[in-house]
C-alpha cells in the first residue's frame, strides 16, 4: 500500500509540472518545473528498479537524467549571470 502511495505521489509531481507548463503557469526551464520532474521521475525510477520493471525504469531513468541535466544547466546559467 505504501509503495502505491509513493508511486501516485511521484506521478502527480510529474503530471503537475506537465499540466502547469501546458497551461503556461510554469516555464519549462523554471526551478519548480525542473525539480518537480526530477523528484517525481527519480522516485518512480527507484520503484521501477526495485520491482524489476525494466521498461518503466528506462522511461523514468531517462526522464530523471534529462531533468538533472536541466538543473545543471540552470545552475551554470544562474552562476554566470551573477
Amino acid at each position: 500500500m505504501f509503495e502505491q502511495i509513493v508511486q501516485i505521489a511521484g506521478a502527480l509531481l510529474i503530471l503537475s509540472a506537465f499540466v502547469a507548463t501546458q497551461t503556461r503557469r510554469l516555464k519549462h526551464d523554471s526551478w519548480t518545473y525542473l525539480l518537480l520532474n526530477l523528484v517525481g521521475s527519480a522516485t518512480l525510477a527507484v520503484l521501477a528498479l526495485q520491482g524489476q520493471q525494466w521498461g518503466f525504469l528506462l522511461l523514468e531513468g531517462v526522464w530523471a537524467i534529462v531533468s538533472i541535466a536541466g538543473v545543471i544547466t540552470k545552475l551554470r546559467t544562474h552562476g554566470e549571470s551573477q
